[in-house]
């Protein structure tokens, strides 16, 4: 605390420092000083008694009870500290020395144990506040809302360490007063109390926190409510017996009239940021700092002191708290930079700096700084206010060190899904049917979706045959089921290293699937078949299919070798999932493909990528080669980040396990994200569904998913994608089973990110939607069809039907706060892991869609999504908070 000096101050020296020591009384602490300052006189060729102790001033919170009572020893100017005025500090001391003398107060109870305090809580109105009766700022203060939060937090304070030291003895119990929060400064000599400044606190709700503080506003000495407020003030100074030195009083004005929160025997705090603001409303004459020395040390200075400041006010200005809406280490502060640039800037006083973590603002401690605006001109102001604040809602104050982005839809591999390393868990956020806090939620209640259903038959005795699927989680156990629903068992296969937990991540719509039989995957191939036939017994082995990404390569080398319907794994083909390969393919087949270039561990040789990385322009993307999802993906800013992550890349673990061996550099594909997924049958390619995922930057994150839209098929985008997809499918020769697209529409045409060689993950949940549009299919049933129904594939359309038969969307829930509702932790949505979750909307009426998202969308700004538990933030509180719209800063009066 010695530190916290405030920048204006740096370059304070002080003529000598001394520490009170325990068990000094105030005559040991006179000894001490005068010792000392008789040894500095001597130094300097003076008489011992050349120094003369004139007066005795706390310098803050801390030192107000010691500055009372050792000025009173000194016996120079001081408000004393004998019988009640002993505990002035105390809280619960003010409200009733205040209540003595007629004024209004707070309702109150204080004790030592709960039982002091009970019968208050049962019979006070909630909220209620409970506080440390000799707490600092905000320390432990809390709005309770209910009996037993009050209870626990009484508890609570009683056993936790306060932010000054020591431990908290008592507990105080206040009603919550309701309206605006105002500051009155004063400065006192001989009880005459002459006011400084009179301000009033900006505080809304913002990122979960009801109570932000986004600045503190000068009010005109001759408004109606600080005619109020200054003299209800002043007599609280005199019911405190605050005769001498400055004072900081926060008051409330009820409906009832003003009501002290409680009164600061010290200046007002803020590093003084105030100060020059508070010289120009006064017009360049003075403000509380000068007011104070002169109480103390300068009797006709005082005296010539106005008895409040001047009306109107001399200047147009405020002190303005800034508000962060995004979290990151910082790399720089443009943000900072042009506030300075602003015609009304006087000051700044940042709280953060580059290389610190900048952090969502809920209270004053959050706070990215503050700034001191002012000009002769109120549209200037206003004007410089206002872009302030748009510059904090774009994120627009800092840049923030770059880390791996979500460039491409993130599979269940970014929630950590997939083959997870021995000793590693899955994300705390994947979801699995053990789990109770899931995220996705899926109604069978539907009866309008449940008529569009086909019942679909084969042509063959299903009865003796068995499928082979390959790792079934998430969507492929919809395919599962779907198979198993036509009359075949399934038998599951495992491959080497997939998880037990991976193995939990059922959807809801097939919780309690069960299987003909399960195998795990053997040391190699041959070993493997072996075993699938040993499983299959008399039965006929007549399809072998992925069940998810992890599955793709085995159940293609698996399915050749079983000699059923398959896309084989010869040569390049073998290879189809990695992505520069995918890309090769594509470009060896005269399709646009992203400009690339691979460097591999093997030689270690950053020089394969490098020109490449002096010759692209910026930002590129870099990731492995066989990476899962958005694993090990990032966008790049400039050559030394790449280099970095091209190394770092080469030398961790992959989320799938093992070690990356190559690393891909791309260029950054600008233009909207679709996804175009797709059955094949014998290299005949249908599409089941075009979709665009809704990105936009919010709580600082460049990408973060809003949901998932249908495209009409008929529309020109999605003829564009449809024919560039095919030609993908063609030249990775996936001629059977599903595909899931992933392409961006740049200005010079569709372009692939990557083709998935599986059905469209997310569990599944776009199912229904799917089948509601189409009029009764989607890819599950597609799926089915392509592997084990000649006749259904051959009656599936090759494009989904235009108009489509309903109306639909995927919205992805987004927040924009955090804290802890029913148990589990919500955090600020800055990808898919931060997601709140998803919701699936499907109705004949494109209007009442698009009305329920809008619905959706304002409970997500409003914080309605979730109650949070309270938490002791910054609390001095109205629940009316301030409109700049509505204040009118030409007269510096709050309207």
């Amino acid at each position: 605390m010695k530190k916290h000096v405030p920048p204006s101050c740096r370059d304070l020296t002080y003529l000598s420092t001394i520490q009170d020591q325990p068990g000094w009384d105030m005559a040991k602490l006179e000894s001490a000083i005068k010792e000392q300052l008789s040894r500095i006189a001597k130094s300097k060729g003076k008489d011992s008694d050349y120094y003369t102790i004139t007066g005795c001033i706390a310098g803050g919170e801390a030192g107000v009870d010691l500055a009372d009572a050792f000025s009173e020893h000194l016996g120079v100017l001081s408000n004393g500290a004998q019988g009640v005025f002993a505990n002035r500090r105390d809280k619960k001391v003010q409200q009733e020395l205040v209540r003595d003398v007629g004024l209004r107060s707070v309702r109150q109870s204080c004790g030592e144990k709960f039982s002091d305090v009970e019968e208050f809580l049962r019979s006070e109105e909630y909220p209620v506040v409970l506080k440390p009766t000799d707490s600092a700022g905000s320390d432990g203060v809390k709005l309770c809302q209910s009996f037993e939060e009050a209870k626990e937090h009484f508890e609570y304070l009683l056993t936790v360490e306060a932010v000054n030291g020591g431990y908290n003895t008592k507990v105080l119990c206040q009603e919550f007063l309701k309206g605006k929060e105002y500051v009155i400064d004063h400065v006192s000599r001989n009880g005459v109390h002459k006011t400084m400044m009179v301000w009033v606190y900006d505080k809304r709700p913002r990122n979960g926190s009801q109570f932000v503080y986004f600045g503190m506003l000068p009010v005109d000495p001759e408004s109606e409510e600080a005619k109020v407020l200054i003299p209800y003030t002043r007599g609280v100074l005199d019911a405190l017996g605050m005769k001498h030195g400055p004072s900081h009083g926060e008051v409330i004005l009820t409906k009832d009239g003003p009501c002290l929160v409680e009164m600061n025997c010290r200046a007002h705090g803020g590093d003084g940021n105030w100060t020059p603001l508070a010289r120009a409303l006064c017009g360049d004459k003075y403000c509380q700092v000068e007011g104070t020395a002169d109480c103390y040390l300068d009797e006709e200075g005082f005296n010539a002191l106005p008895d409040k400041p001047p009306s109107p006010l001399q200047a147009h200005g405020l002190d303005v708290s800034l508000v962060s809406y995004s979290k990151g280490k910082i790399k720089s502060t443009p943000g900072f930079d042009v506030i300075k640039k602003l015609p009304s800037f006087v000051w700044l006083s940042p709280a953060v700096s580059i290389g610190q973590e900048a952090q969502y603002t809920i209270d004053l401690i959050t706070s990215p700084g503050c700034c001191v605006l002012m000009h002769h001109d109120a549209t200037v102001l206003d004007k410089d206010l206002n872009f302030i604040r748009h510059l904090e809602e774009i994120n627009g104050l800092f840049v923030y060190e770059t880390k791996g982005e979500s460039l491409a839809r993130p599979t269940a591999a970014t929630f950590g899904l997939g083959t997870v390393p021995e000793g590693k868990k899955l994300h705390r956020r994947a979801m699995t049917m053990d789990r109770p806090g899931l995220l996705r939620f899926q109604s069978n209640d539907r009866p309008e979706l449940r008529g569009m259903m086909k019942k679909r038959f084969t042509t063959v005795d299903a009865s003796k045959e068995v499928v082979v699927i390959v790792d079934p989680y998430s969507t492929g156990c919809l395919v599962a089921k779907e198979i198993m629903s036509r009359g075949y068992k399934i038998i599951t296969l495992w491959t080497r290293g997939f998880s037990e937990e991976m193995k939990k991540h059922v959807p809801l719509s097939c919780a309690g699937i069960s299987y003909f039989a399960e195998v795990t995957e053997a040391e190699d191939h041959g070993e493997t078949i072996k075993l699938l036939y040993k499983a299959a017994g008399k039965y006929k082995i007549v399809s072998c299919i992925a069940g998810g990404e992890a599955g793709v390569d085995s159940a293609d080398v698996l399915s050749e070798r079983l000699m059923v319907r398959s896309n084989g794994a010869d040569g390049v083909f073998a290879n189809r999932r990695d992505k520069k390969v995918q890309q090769e393919l594509v470009r060896a087949a005269g399709h646009r493909a992203v400009r690339q270039a691979g460097g591999s561990k093997a030689s270690m040789l950053f020089s394969e990528v490098e020109e490449f990385l002096r010759t692209e322009d910026f930002p590129v993307v870099l990731k492995p080669t066989d990476s899962a999802g958005s694993d090990g993906v990032k966008l790049c800013h400039n050559f030394e980040e790449a280099k970095a992550h091209f190394d770092h890349l080469l030398v961790v673990e992959a989320v799938n396990g093992g070690y990356n061996t190559e690393v891909l550099c791309q260029e950054f594909l600008r233009g909207k994200e679709y996804v175009v997924d797709t059955v094949s049958r014998d290299g005949e390619h249908k599409i089941m569904q075009v979709w665009v995922y809704d990105k936009r930057p919010a709580n600082g994150a460049a990408f973060v998913y809003f949901g998932m839209l249908p495209i009409d098929s008929s529309s020109q985008e999605a003829k564009l994608l449809i024919n560039y997809c095919k030609h993908v499918l063609d030249a990775l020769q996936i001629k059977n089973g599903p595909g899931h697209a992933e392409i961006i529409l740049t200005p010079s045409g569709p372009c692939l990110v990557e083709m998935n060689c599986r059905a469209h993950g997310g569990d599944g949940n776009w199912r229904s939607m799917a089948q509601a549009m189409t009029g009764g299919y989607s890819q599950v049933e597609g799926t089915v069809d392509a592997y084990l129904d000649k006749k259904a594939f051959a009656l599936l359309p090759s494009i989904p039907p235009s108009p489509p038969k309903a109306f639909g969307q995927e919205v992805i829930l987004v927040s924009y706060a955090s804290g802890i509702s029913i148990g589990s932790k919500v955090e600020h949505t800055v990808d898919l892991m931060t997601c709140v979750g998803s919701a699936i909307l499907v109705h004949d009426s494109e209007e009442v869609l698009l009305k329920d998202i809008e619905t959706i969308r304002a409970l997500e700004t409003n914080n309605e999504l979730f109650e949070f538990k309270m938490s002791g933030t910054a609390l001095r509180a109205s629940l009316s908070t301030l409109d700049f719209s509505k204040m009118s800063l030409a007269d510096n009066a709050v309207n």
